[in-house]
């Protein structure tokens, strides 16, 4: 009976061990969601990001959207169009919808069904921070509606700097955000 006690606290400690990276990823990522987007770089914006997004579907008891490569860079291309080209819109200036930039990455190659929806968002300031931006979609119904959509299960999230007008303002600088979300059948 002696023995099964330090047997138990190993591997209680190793359970803690094993998890504990992980956890404390996380928090780093969430950590950086109030830092504006002159503050950190653009990786730590898509992380933070990701992690807010992710926290809100937790508390909605849904799964974590899963990262995905292609999504994001159809979300990537569009932040920097709309921050290079001063549009704001899901359609590029050249007619080019969401689903056409989704398409060109290889996202639906293959899926017999699919599902997919995005959101864009800009700021400046305290306002280009990832918890600011996520709290602003949370505030828009159809925003909102993709962010909780148990019909989704990936995400791609592109971040440029700057804003629509092409200025900086309000104390620090702009960002754009881009949320691409899918699911393949």
């Amino acid at each position: 009976m002696g023995c099964s006690r330090p047997a138990v606290a190993v591997t209680a400690v190793l359970a803690l061990l094993v998890t504990a990276p992980s956890a404390s990823a996380e928090r780093r990522a969430c950590s950086s969601a109030n830092a504006e987007a002159s503050q950190v770089t653009k990786r730590v914006l898509v992380r933070a990001t990701l992690c807010v997004l992710n926290a809100e579907r937790a508390r909605h008891d849904l799964r974590p959207l899963r990262f995905s490569h292609r999504l994001s860079r159809a979300a990537r291309r569009h932040s920097r169009a709309m921050a290079r080209k001063r549009f704001f819109s899901h359609t590029s200036p050249n007619g080019a919808t969401f689903v056409d930039r989704i398409r060109r990455t290889g996202y639906l190659h293959g899926a017999r069904r699919w599902h997919i929806g995005e959101n864009i968002a800009w700021g400046s300031g305290q306002l280009s921070a990832p918890r600011a931006i996520a709290t602003a979609w949370m505030n828009s119904a159809s925003h909102r509606d993709n962010i909780l959509s148990r019909s989704f299960g990936a995400i791609g999230i592109g971040v440029a700097r700057g804003t629509p007008s092409g200025r900086r303002g309000g104390g620090g600088g702009g960002a754009i955000y881009t949320t691409d979300f899918g699911l393949r059948r």
